[in-house]
């Protein structure tokens, strides 16, 4: 029987243990964690993903600090205002909420964060740090795809992962946390040739590549664990819908777990952001 992996459910427990942890940080230290997060322009996406992390901020215990900058905002303006927030001791995580309008520089933005203060996982020195297996602050969407694989996979040892995309957000890293679980890890992208048959020798399947209803029942081997990252939107019957990159209801008799879109990846992702804004105040307090 396919189970349903619900993020949502697993994301309320992950913020409802913070919250216990950061009571007792602040009884400890006398200080409450604070994330900053910041977002420029009017994107309408990005607007709601940044209300949602607030909100979940808000839940945790967390100090939420929310800076609002207009679209015309220079270079100069974001990198002070990050210079500014470096040097805030209340301020214990930094996000800034990309895409960033074309004019500024992501990665000048990411590596302007000081690498204790980054939430994201992003900075140069923290995917160093992963790739060599250290202790590190790590992206937060490929943590909890990690952690809801460890929920329903005992041991992840010997098991071969393929992971569909080779971005720097989740591609990359989720391939380093694998290899550090031991399992055997192959990634596949635009370039690949035989992807479906790559896909159909893998025990679990991560797919995060933003090619909507891509991977079909018959890329899968039985019984295969699916982590859905891809978040698209389409029109269907004339009404636009959310759908990850998996063809869930195409593939779901097929394995034994997926995780459905939304309402998978997508929570654990703002789950494990407050997670590493108590982990990054615990390490700068220590």
């Amino acid at each position: 029987m396919t189970v349903m992996i619900d993020g949502k459910a697993l994301a309320d427990e992950i913020v409802q243990h913070v919250a216990q942890e950061v009571s007792a940080f602040k009884l400890k230290h006398k200080v409450t964690p604070g994330l900053a997060v910041v977002l420029v322009g009017d994107d309408p996406a990005s607007a709601v993903y940044v209300r949602n992390k607030i909100k979940r901020t808000e839940q945790a215990g967390l100090q939420s600090i929310a800076h609002y900058l207009p679209a015309e905002t220079t270079q100069q303006q974001l990198d002070e205002l990050i210079d500014q927030l470096n040097r805030d001791d209340s301020v214990h995580g930094i996000l800034v909420q990309l895409p960033l309008p074309a004019h500024l520089s992501e990665s000048r933005v990411i590596e302007a964060i000081s690498p204790e203060k980054d939430v994201d996982g992003f900075h140069p020195e923290n995917v160093g740090k992963l790739v060599t297996g250290q202790q590190v602050l790590v992206p937060c969407t490929p943590l909890g795809c990690m952690i809801m694989l460890k929920r329903h996979i005992d041991d992840l040892s010997g098991k071969h992962a393929v992971v569909i995309g080779r971005s720097n957000i989740v591609g990359k890293p989720i391939a380093n946390l694998l290899l550090q679980s031991h399992c055997t890890v192959t990634i596949v992208h635009s370039r690949t040739q035989h992807i479906e048959e790559i896909c159909r020798a893998a025990d679990i399947v991560v797919a995060a590549v933003g090619q909507p209803l891509m991977v079909k029942e018959d890329w899968l081997k039985p019984n295969a664990v699916v982590i859905d990252v891809g978040i698209n939107q389409i029109s269907l019957n004339g009404k636009r819908k959310l759908v990850g990159d998996v063809d869930y209801h195409d593939v779901f008799s097929k394995v034994s777990a997926i995780t459905p879109v939304p309402g998978g990846v997508g929570p654990m992702t703002i789950a494990c952001l407050m997670q590493n804004t108590l982990t990054a105040a615990q390490h700068q307090l220590n």
